[in-house]
């Protein structure tokens, strides 16, 4: 079986953070969120993946995927020049996919469980699709699919008055009659051709759509809020380990993990979960945590930081109590007073502040 990873798109909720690179490329526990794509479909042995680009950053996506060599798997670029929507997306991949059936992963969707239940499942039966469900909180921001006795009887997208709260995860498992499909669709009031519309067709056609509810995380990370709590969670699941090097009266509590030749100096206080990339320093008298990410190269002086995420080389050098942020790669903030107040970033690559 093939994959498709969706990497295009504008991410224009996502600005300044989207300015220079493509969102999916920003790092969710010091790790691009793509990644955690391509990791799922590695994971239940898919290697033959083709990864969708367009618009700002594609040549980004392919320095740092490459071939694939290095995450041991194929990866096949197919561009998508104008956002046409998902459908249409998913459309351009007709000929790398075959008569095989495949699973597509929208590139901004983070999931934990393990797809190979599902997958095997998928394999075996004689559907026409299958998707994955799970149960939100916000359902009109999502589209909703309809289920009774166990069947799916419509899918909405962003309904009004959502009929569950089930949403459609941006995970697919699909054959090769959503190709048809798609050549009949008609473009929504976006000028888009939606997968939920595609999906809605197969059902009027009498196609069969299987599901599975996901009770384990997932998240659409639209948002910043989305990204900063996609890294809490993900932080929380992994593994603890120190690599690093401390000095005496360093302060560490629950899981943090610490990358290879990071220093973190006497004084320094950190509540975990946390994760401190390669080649760090944190100052003395830094607080970092909880849920925090300090990507690789960065320097850390005197701040606070918490519930926050710092993308590698990045510079902070002030006593600011620093708080559901995101500050992207190469940025720097500096002080010359004591200030001690609490401050929300959202800053875009190469930013430079003094405050």
């Amino acid at each position: 079986m093939k994959g498709v990873i969706l990497h295009g798109g504008h991410g224009t909720r996502l600005r300044p953070l989207t300015h220079t690179g493509p969102k999916q490329l920003l790092p969710i526990a010091n790790k691009p969120m793509s990644q955690y794509c391509v990791e799922s479909m590695k994971n239940i042995g898919i290697t033959d993946i083709g990864i969708i680009i367009g618009g700002i950053g594609s040549e980004k996506v392919k320095e740092y995927y490459g071939n694939g060599d290095k995450f041991n798997i194929k990866i096949t670029y197919i561009e998508q020049k104008y956002p046409k929507g998902i459908a249409h997306a998913i459309q351009l991949c007709k000929e790398f996919i075959g008569n095989e059936k495949f699973l597509v992963f929208l590139g901004d969707n983070i999931i934990i469980k393990n797809l190979s239940d599902f997958l095997k499942k998928f394999e075996a039966s004689n559907v026409a699709a299958s998707i994955l469900l799970c149960q939100v909180d916000n359902p009109s921001r999502f589209g909703i699919a309809d289920v009774k006795d166990g069947k799916i009887l419509k899918i909405i997208e962003k309904p009004k008055n959502p009929p569950t709260n089930l949403a459609v995860t941006g995970i697919y498992f699909l054959t090769p009659i959503i190709f048809d499909i798609i050549n009949q669709l008609k473009p929504s009031w976006r000028n888009e051709l939606e997968i939920t519309d595609a999906l809605q067709m197969l059902l009027e056609k009498n196609y069969e759509i299987s599901h599975n509810i996901v009770n384990e995380y997932w998240k659409d990370t639209g948002t910043p809020e989305d990204i900063i709590h996609a890294n809490k969670i993900i932080i929380q699941n992994m593994q603890p380990y120190f690599k690093g090097k401390k000095e005496n009266n360093v302060s560490i509590h629950g899981k943090v993990i610490v990358d290879e030749n990071s220093l973190i100096k006497s004084g320094v206080k950190i509540q975990g979960p946390v994760i401190i990339g390669k080649n760090c320093v944190i100052e003395n008298g830094v607080k970092i945590g909880p849920n925090t990410s300090i990507g690789d190269n960065s320097i850390i002086k005197e701040c606070n930081i918490e519930n926050s995420i710092i993308m590698s080389n990045c510079k902070i050098d002030s006593d600011i109590k620093i708080r559901d942020s995101i500050i992207a790669h190469n940025s720097s903030i500096k002080s010359e007073n004591k200030l001690n107040n609490e401050k929300t970033f959202l800053l875009g690559e190469g930013t430079k502040i003094s405050l």
